[in-house]
């Protein structure tokens, strides 16, 4: 199954990179991309539960769902995974 995710925070080539990193940790996901102008994630995977765990994980990392709460703390959060995915490039 295909699936997309509209995020929050996605500001550059560094957080893409970011988002991509911490996804590809997840078993089970192939072919995930991330496309900067739209702010949205897709991915491929056959595990219904997928969906939920990577929307956990974007959160977790400082880029969540559109819809979902965007605290400081996340907010916070996307500007060190932005840099950490500049720096990693």
């Amino acid at each position: 199954m295909n699936y997309f995710v509209d995020i929050q925070n996605l500001k550059c080539g560094g957080c893409a990179k970011t988002v991509i990193d911490s996804l590809s940790k997840i078993e089970g996901i192939h072919e995930i991309s991330v496309d900067v102008d739209l702010s949205k994630v897709s991915f491929s995977s056959e595990a219904e539960t997928t969906l939920e765990i990577v929307e956990k994980k974007l959160t977790e990392i400082g880029y969540p769902p559109v819809g979902a709460k965007n605290s400081m703390i996340t907010k916070a959060k996307s500007f060190v995974s932005c840099a950490t995915g500049k720096m990693s490039s």
